[in-house]
């Protein structure tokens, strides 16, 4: 009786961080939101913000302009939602991927879906010029990189972590290829700028309907990931260990790798590449969090979230032409690789 008196105390104890931190995340999360409402060239104010959102939930006397309104729940709201929706994904996304393959510089890159969804989204631009058909083929071709990653990594009925690693490069490389020939024979008049301004990353023309076709798949893959976090937290102690424990190895990585699949190519299909996001943000999330990824998910969608938010922020209130976010991205993610690459050389996350 009293060792289920001091496990069920110790189970308290451990659960009262873990809420404290999500709590906190969620608190910062919901205003930055709000903030983000704000932030443009076309100035809101942070209580008129919450004035006009409070008037959706509970009906109000507007003491705001029309234009106000427009502008906040019309032009930024969807672009603030997609924002949420993609920093959440992609960071999950990583994390998950980072436990599986038990490598900090592991990303939804790695596995070659961003190029794939990347050149599907080309394809589309060069030939039909429909956004929903854009959105569908970048799917498409997301979900055919995977593939070929599968049959190449197959050795002996198995796939080893380098093999899916290597492979996921050559995938990439050759859909990269692929997106520099589809520029070369693009028009350079009208096809070519779009296919550049959509490969750099931008949320500039998002919508509601763009935020639901995305939304939903996200939504659904994060929720199979964080419903096989302890079978990842098993996986990342080793296969041998994994499977001692009765876990099935390959079937659950190829389950996260294709729910990470799902996500990179619905972020892609409407953002453009995004990149970073999924290797940064798991790694900050773990330096507070612990290797726990019971916990570890939660927060790293929390933190991609208002890390994308902020990214946004910066693009469209930085200089008066907006900035493609996948740049900033870039800017600020490259200098954070470097230090997870001297971190690795040294063993460090090993040892967390």
């Amino acid at each position: 009786m009293s060792s289920i008196s001091v496990h069920t105390g110790r189970s308290a104890v451990q659960s009262q961080p873990r809420m404290l931190i999500w709590v906190g995340l969620a608190i910062l999360l919901g205003m930055t939101v709000l903030i983000s409402l704000g932030i443009g060239r076309y100035h809101v104010d942070f209580f008129t913000v919450v004035k006009i959102c409070w008037s959706r939930v509970y009906s109000s006397i507007p003491t705001w302009t029309d234009t106000d309104e427009r502008v906040v729940l019309l032009i930024r709201m969807p672009r603030i939602l997609m924002a949420v929706f993609a920093g959440a994904g992609l960071a999950l996304s990583g994390a998950g991927l980072q436990g599986v393959f038990r490598n900090p510089l592991v990303g939804p890159q790695i596995i070659g879906v961003s190029s794939g969804a990347a050149f599907g989204g080309v394809l589309a631009i060069l030939i039909w010029e429909s956004q929903i058909l854009t959105i569908l083929t970048a799917f498409v071709f997301g979900l055919i990189a995977v593939v070929i990653v599968f049959i190449m990594s197959r050795t002996n009925g198995r796939s080893p972590v380098l093999m899916l690693v290597l492979s996921g490069v050559v995938v990439s490389a050759f859909f990269t290829a692929l997106i520099s020939l589809a520029k070369y024979v693009a028009d350079p008049y009208d096809q070519l700028p779009a296919i550049v301004f959509w490969l750099m990353g931008s949320l500039a023309l998002i919508t509601y309907s763009k935020v639901v076709i995305a939304g939903i798949p996200i939504l659904l893959a994060g929720a199979v990931i964080y419903m096989i976090r302890f079978r990842i937290n098993i996986l990342s102690l080793g296969d041998e260990e994994a499977e001692s424990l009765g876990i099935k190895v390959g079937p659950t990585r190829w389950v996260l790798i294709l729910c990470a699949t799902l996500i990179t190519s619905a972020v892609v299909s409407v953002c453009g590449i995004i990149g970073w996001v999924g290797l940064v943000i798991p790694h900050v999330a773990r330096m507070i969090t612990g290797p726990d990824h019971r916990i570890l998910f939660p927060a790293s969608a929390l933190i991609g979230s208002i890390f994308f938010l902020l990214v946004d922020d910066i693009a469209r209130g930085a200089t008066q032409a907006e900035i493609p976010v996948g740049i900033l991205t870039a800017i600020i993610g490259a200098p954070v690789f470097a230090v997870l690459l001297k971190r690795t050389h040294a063993g460090g996350w090993k040892n967390d």
